[in-house]
């Protein structure tokens, strides 16, 4: 009895990189679009509120953060670039930019907390509503926006850490023209067989005699 050998199937390729590939990015991208708008939104809010002395009675004042820094917001419009600048580069680019992406998100945390019990531009307006260089605003108090920035800066942060650690993993935009912008050639068509059926009422039609030579 002749021995049989058995042959090994090929083993499929592990799902394990794939999978975490497309987790990593799904997070990513919720994380830092979220991160982006919240700190946008958080900005355009009251951050502090006080009163200033005018012709002996207090007028209240109120000051958004956009008053306060305009850091948070600039800082989230270059994080949400660089999240969608991530896909249109590969290997070191996509280092670049995530590591960019996850700089503007600690820089909007650091802002915003900075921010967070800033009185310079109260301080302005009570100067400017009673007339006198020198004078501060009273009965300081701030809210809860400033850290509700910090908070969107963080998602920020953790979506370029994602990046950085994963964005090997990620698609990259298609790369259909070539580096010069041009698109690439389309292959030629394949010439036509005369002697296909097809091709020989094409010829009759064009009055032509398909079995001449």
């Amino acid at each position: 009895m002749e021995d049989v050998t058995a042959v090994p199937s090929p083993r499929p390729e592990p799902a394990g990189p794939s999978r975490t590939g497309r987790i990593s990015l799904a997070a990513a991208l919720l994380s830092g679009a979220l991160g982006a708008a919240v700190a946008l939104l958080a900005t355009r809010q009251e951050w502090s509120e006080g009163t200033a002395t005018v012709a002996g009675g207090a007028f209240p004042l109120t000051a958004k953060g956009s008053d306060v820094t305009g850091v948070p917001a600039a800082l989230a419009v270059v994080g949400l670039a660089a999240l969608v600048a991530v896909f249109a580069v590969r290997r070191a680019g996509r280092l670049a930019v995530a590591a960019v992406l996850a700089l503007s998100g600690a820089g909007t945390v650091a802002a915003a907390l900075l921010g967070a019990s800033d009185s310079t531009a109260l301080d302005e307006k009570a100067a400017q509503a009673s007339g006198d260089a020198s004078a501060t605003v009273g009965a300081l108090s701030h809210t809860a926006w400033p850290y509700v920035a910090a908070v969107g800066g963080l998602l920020l942060l953790v979506a370029g850490l994602l990046a950085l650690r994963y964005g090997r993993l990620w698609p990259a935009m298609s790369g259909r023209y070539e580096r010069g912008g041009a698109p690439r050639p389309r292959r030629a068509a394949a010439p036509a067989d005369p002697d296909r059926p097809e091709e020989l009422w094409k010829a009759l039609d064009r009055g032509e005699d398909p079995t001449g030579a």
